[in-house]
């Protein structure tokens, strides 16, 4: 097909995602059992361990940025994942809620704590290496 765009994978030199950052994180609901809390707390730990500066270093866009977080819970269908998506504030973020986590029951007063595992990976397009 003339004038069509090949594949990213199959042009020579073209930019290829490739992950720079990955940072992890753990976040709980003490009382109450709200997995959404927990897990936006999981996401803000793993950023908050973080700093962007090869981003603005390299003269990137950070609007540029494809980040994928991973939220373990012991109950994914309680995650309102549009909740923890708005509280990035860079890139083109997904989220994927997965079973995982903890949930530890207190016997006495039928509360839950919730905690949350994250993972939060930055993805850019970077040039092939010439060679």
């Amino acid at each position: 097909m003339s004038g069509a765009v090949q594949p990213t994978a199959t042009r020579p030199n073209a930019p290829k995602s490739k992950r720079i950052i990955l940072e992890l994180g753990s976040g709980n609901d003490l009382h109450g059992g709200d997995y959404t809390k927990a897990a936006i707390r999981a996401v803000q730990d793993a950023i908050h361990h973080s700093s962007l500066s090869i981003i603005r270093s390299l003269g990137l866009d950070s609007r540029r940025m494809l980040v994928k977080v991973t939220i373990g819970v012991q109950r994914p269908d309680k995650v309102d994942a549009e909740a923890v998506r708005a509280t990035l504030p860079h890139g083109q973020v997904s989220v994927l809620v997965v079973k995982g986590g903890l949930d530890v029951p207190d016997d006495t007063s039928g509360d839950i704590a919730v905690i949350a595992s994250a993972a939060v990976a930055v993805r850019l397009d970077l040039p092939q290496p010439r060679g």
